[in-house]
């Protein structure tokens, strides 16, 4: 008998001990505050060249803070540029013709256009006059057939020549074709559009942070090739960053979107960094089943993200975290994350 009560008490007491182990640590605090576990995250990007050439700068290492725009690399543009000066040159010359045409026949040219009608008229004035003497003297012997042929035929050519310089007169005053005008313009276009081509590949010769960033892997060095799936670098952001939490499925209630939030990393145990709740999760994590009793109902967990601003980019990856949200959830921060 006194063997199983030695047994018993101390089992009672290991219960017993237990049972107050986990009201002290599920137990409400004095303040009220919800506090949860997880991990500092932040968005990364691998940022490769948009082109096919070997690599010639690498103007970054790995640690350096970057802002956005800023050149990172280079490639060759050796071949690129000689391209680049050709079709600049084919534009400016098709912009002439284009231009030349829309402004029609210049005073001048239209002048000299009358001009050689006046002159392919007396011409032609000339030769009927002649034709008609020889045509008179024909009759008579005076003259040979073949004389009087030739001012026939010199006569007609004349008359024919007046008539080309009429017409070149009229298309003179009336301008070029709508036709010929629209196929130098489509021309342009075509040449305009090789430009930008060789424009934006001479812009992606040049490799930008696409965000202020930290360079967290250099993953190329010049003389390799470069082409659009091989990163170059990699990078982090500064700036906005979150912890990933999760709430158990009873405290849910207590988290709202854009409740305030204080978040502690043990590398700076006495500066709390004020944060907000951006993310809930409207899935459960660790479900063990699909119908639940309520002693399992007590096990799932939300997660949640709680946003940070983070501008000396002393939050790193993986880094632990432990976040306090008060009961009086609704606040500012609130309307800063809805901004």
């Amino acid at each position: 008998m006194n063997t199983k009560a030695r047994i018993i008490i101390p089992t009672a007491l290991i219960l017993v001990t237990l049972g107050g182990g986990w009201w002290h640590i599920h137990r409400p605090s004095a303040e009220g505050l919800l506090t949860v576990y997880g991990n500092i995250d932040f968005r990364q990007a691998s940022v490769p060249f948009n082109g096919t050439e070997r690599i010639t700068e690498i103007l970054a290492e790995e640690g350096d803070v970057v802002r956005k725009g800023q050149v990172l690399a280079r490639m060759d543009t050796s071949r690129l540029v000689p391209q680049s000066i050709q079709i600049e040159s084919a534009v400016d010359a098709q912009k002439a013709v284009v231009e030349r045409l829309r402004n029609g026949s210049r005073p001048e040219e239209i002048e000299q256009a009358r001009a050689n009608l006046v002159s392919a008229k007396a011409d032609a004035d000339n030769a009927k006059a002649l034709y008609r003497r020889r045509k008179n003297l024909v009759s008579s012997a005076a003259i040979s057939k073949q004389d009087f042929d030739a001012a026939k035929s010199a006569a007609d050519v004349a008359a024919a020549k007046v008539e080309v310089t009429e017409k070149a007169l009229r298309l003179a005053v009336i301008g070029p074709r709508l036709e010929d005008i629209a196929q130098a313009e489509a021309q342009l276009k075509g040449y305009e559009a090789q430009l930008a081509l060789i424009r934006r590949q001479l812009a992606d010769a040049e490799l930008r942070a696409p965000f202020d960033a930290v360079i967290q892997s250099r993953l190329m060095e010049p003389g390799e090739m470069a082409s659009p799936t091989k990163p170059v670098f990699s990078l982090a952001t500064i700036g906005t960053k979150w912890v990933r939490a999760y709430v158990p499925e009873p405290e849910l209630g207590r988290v709202h979107s854009g409740s305030r939030a204080k978040i502690l990393v043990d590398s700076l145990p006495d500066h709390p960094i004020e944060g907000w709740v951006g993310f809930i999760s409207p899935v459960a994590e660790f479900t063990p089943k699909t119908v639940q009793t309520e002693d399992l109902r007590a096990s799932l967990v939300y997660e949640i993200r709680v946003f940070v601003e983070d501008p000396q980019n002393v939050l790193r990856l993986g880094m632990p975290a432990t976040v306090k949200i008060p009961p009086d959830a609704d606040g500012p921060a609130r309307d800063r994350a809805r901004q």
